[in-house]
């Protein structure tokens, strides 16, 4: 089973679940092109990032920053390090069953 990082932690933010945000701390990539494109669409220091919708088959990813809904390859999210600012809530406890996670 996958890691489920707390609230403090710096993780990567393709590792995030739904329902998790997490806060950018910095992001590290080779292609000029795609961090040029990353900055214009709002992914800068500081700036909260939600965990939307995963994909089916794992990718893309649909995030949430600055109002609106992006989605990402998981790829690309592989390179972005992010500080954890909501915990993970599993479905089972949001209907009011227990969860063995």
């Amino acid at each position: 089973m996958d890691k489920i990082y707390k609230i403090g932690d710096t993780c990567k933010l393709s590792e995030l679940k739904v329902g998790q945000a997490g806060k950018l701390i910095s992001f590290s990539n080779d292609n000029k092109a795609l961090r040029r494109r990353l900055l214009d669409m709002g992914l800068t220091k500081g700036v909260i990032i939600d965990i939307k919708m995963i994909s089916p088959l794992g990718d893309p990813i649909s995030i949430g920053l600055r109002g609106y809904q992006l989605c990402m390859r998981k790829e690309d999210m592989e390179n972005i390090l992010v500080t954890v600012q909501k915990d993970y809530v599993s479905e089972k406890i949001k209907k009011g069953g227990k969860s063995h996670d």
